[in-house]
């Protein structure tokens, strides 16, 4: 069994900055693609950041350089730091994790991700 618990998720300022934190127990998952996920309430869960075990990243196109996914297999510790918010970036953000995975495969298709956290809140004021 894989638990992912994702924290750091809360309230900003538009232009602020928040970092999230998803750890995993469990298993080591430094041979699992780790991902970033966000969701609004009646929308489909969309692919925010994903980073796979040779250290290759591919972001959603609306993050515009602004977010950073970064792992830490040491610590099955992955993290998402999200600079120059904006309204439009709220929404409930979750952790995955996939194996072999491609990422643009893991992406863009929830499904093929194998483990899911169960998210944190994110809002922006504007």
């Amino acid at each position: 069994r894989v638990d992912l618990v994702e924290s750091g998720g809360g309230s900003a300022e538009s232009g602020g900055s928040l970092k999230l934190t998803c750890v995993a127990s469990g298993y080591h998952l430094k041979s699992y693609a780790m991902a970033w996920f966000r969701q609004v309430s009646g929308k489909e869960r969309e692919g925010v950041a994903i980073v796979v075990p040779s250290g290759t990243v591919l972001y959603g196109d609306f993050v515009e350089g602004r977010f950073t996914i970064a792992r830490d297999d040491a610590t099955d510790t992955t993290y998402l730091q999200m600079n120059n918010l904006k309204p439009e970036d709220a929404a409930t953000y979750y952790c995955a994790a996939g194996r072999n995975v491609s990422p643009y495969a893991g992406l863009t298709v929830p499904g093929n991700m194998d483990y899911w956290g169960k998210g944190v809140l994110v809002t922006v004021s504007s």
